[in-house]
């Protein structure tokens, strides 16, 4: 199954390439492979990947007292009047089959009794998580990777690493995507790969930002070059930020689970400012407000009292409850000191999730003829302003079978164009010289600073003049910018960040995940 990749001077050929290795790109990858000759391209080993990290769940209407309408409601409240009604009923009703689909290749879904045990989390009306304890996201992709591993007709590119998409001239004006360019990172070689359908499933772009939830390979690459072949984003300035990942000078931004909350889990302040519960001052749904609500109330606690970080309390619930629900957690925090059963939890907000993307149909297909984006890279229109919790497992497998199922439609696309495909050795220049990692900073910094949780107008703008110096950077002739992963993930950053700024200038009113201090009169929430 694993390959090293096409040689000097070759060029692989498959139907379909899938750039991504989680839920949505595995999946997707599942469904094809019988039929199709694929190949997955991963930056890191197969598996990596923000799924893997996804704690809290799927969320699935499955118990008697829910229903597809409550779950849809729930959604567009939490997408603060944006979400599309058409596209959220669409994922919402496929979520049965996908967990039927999921637990037929073995997931071990948490069970209770005979049925699944369903667990709540902030914005749901309902019980409707489907879980697997606090490592749903281990769980699945576990499962996935050892269907994969069995399944003929997939090769897999690890360590390559999506620069940019190859197009032509399509019908009716329209561009089409014949393959990509990829870099083994391992060889320093550039490479070019021929496909009839490309899937873009590269996950978000947390990683503009300093503190967040997204591991290190989270840069936006698939928006990014989509956008360069030419397709449309939307809702880029909707930037869900995580309200509680731990606080620990050793965690590197380790998730608390949202169900921590779902299951009883306090906000409070540290003993030296109170220790005073206070989300019930900010939302009637205290805790199990959405997201957003949570996040800047948080914020604004630890700017009021000059603190650090908060604390969320679950130790008031029996110890075999907690050690039952949430044993990751637990063990993750005793590794580091603190006993969850006993003391509360020092959490922060952080990055966690890219509302927007590139925008697609209900098939995943973009403006680029043979392209398709799924899961955290696309935008169905399902998130709107503010993702649900638990909806982006959903959604990364409900649309990962409709792309295929359009693309096993779909008739191969001929046309590849030889001069295109070149394979190359990176060539020494000044670009070795550039502190890349210094450059990666100064933009995280950027974001975070003036378009992170709460932004203003002047804020953003200063964020976008800063943004222009990196692109004059980049712009440089003496620099490629895709000469090894640093660069080409920081070219991929810049152009990500540029589209944040530019949608969160754009929007003249707080709402969801945006919010503008100097629009806080316009304030629409959920």
């Amino acid at each position: 199954m694993k390959s090293s990749g096409p040689q000097e001077g070759e060029v692989q050929a498959v139907d379909v390439l899938i750039v991504g290795s989680g839920l949505a790109g595995l999946s997707a990858a599942l469904q094809l492979a019988p039929r199709h000759r694929v190949a997955v391209l991963t930056k890191e080993s197969l598996g990596d990947g923000a799924s893997a990290q996804a704690q809290g769940g799927i969320a699935a209407v499955l118990a008697e007292s829910d229903s597809f309408d409550a779950h849809l409601q729930d959604t567009l409240v939490a997408g603060a009047g944006l979400s599309d009604p058409e596209a959220t009923r669409f994922i919402v009703e496929g979520a049965p089959r996908c967990i039927s689909w999921l637990e037929s290749l073995g997931v071990p879904f948490t069970r209770e009794g005979a049925a699944l045990h369903l667990t709540r989390e902030g914005g749901h009306s309902a019980r409707r998580i489907v879980h697997a304890t606090d490592a749903t996201g281990a769980a699945v992709q576990q499962a996935l990777v050892a269907q994969l591993r069995m399944t003929p007709g997939v090769q897999v590119f690890e360590q390559h690493m999506l620069l940019d998409l190859l197009t032509v001239p399509g019908g009716n004006g329209q561009r089409r995507c014949v393959g990509l360019r990829a870099l083994d990172v391992a060889t320093g070689i550039r490479r070019c790969f021929q496909a009839s359908h490309t899937v873009l499933a590269t996950g978000g772009a947390g990683q503009v930002y300093r503190h967040t939830t997204n591991p290190k390979a989270a840069t936006g690459d698939g928006i990014a070059a989509a956008t360069r072949a030419g397709c449309r984003v939307a809702n880029m300035e909707f930037i869900q930020f995580h309200p509680t990942s731990l606080h620990h000078p050793q965690a590197n931004s380790f998730l608390i689970s949202e169900a921590v909350r779902g299951e009883g889990g306090l906000l409070r302040l540290p003993a030296q400012a109170g220790g005073e519960r206070f989300m019930p001052a900010h939302d009637a749904r205290a805790e199990l407000a959405p997201r957003d609500i949570v996040s800047r109330a948080i914020d604004l606690e630890m700017k009021r009292h000059g603190l650090d970080c908060v604390e969320l309390d679950i130790s008031h619930l029996p110890p075999g409850q907690i050690l039952a629900h949430f044993p990751n957690i637990h063990a993750r925090c005793l590794a580091l000191g603190l006993d969850i059963t006993r003391t509360p939890i020092p959490v922060v907000p952080a990055a966690h999730y890219t509302c927007g993307g590139v925008r697609t149909d209900l098939h995943g297909r973009t403006d680029v003829a043979g392209l398709y984006a799924i899961g955290e890279t696309a935008c169905t229109g399902l998130h709107g302003a503010n993702r649900l919790a638990s909806n982006s497992l959903l959604e990364c497998v409900v649309l990962a079978h409709a792309a295929a199922q359009d693309i096993t439609r779909s008739s191969p696309i001929p046309g590849w164009e030889p001069e295109l495909a070149v394979n190359d050795h990176v060539r020494g220049g000044d670009s070795a010289a550039v502190d890349w990692a210094l450059l990666r900073r100064s933009l995280q910094a950027a974001m975070w600073e003036d378009v992170g949780i709460v932004r203003t107008t002047a804020g953003l703008a200063r964020a976008a003049q800063r943004l222009a110096g990196l692109r004059r950077t980049l712009a440089q002739p003496e620099v490629d910018s895709t000469a090894h992963r640093e660069a080409a993930e920081l070219r991929n950053l810049v152009e990500v960040a540029s589209l944040i700024v530019s949608a969160a200038q754009s929007r003249r009113e707080s709402r969801g995940g945006h919010f503008n201090s100097d629009y806080a009169g316009a304030m629409l929430a959920a």
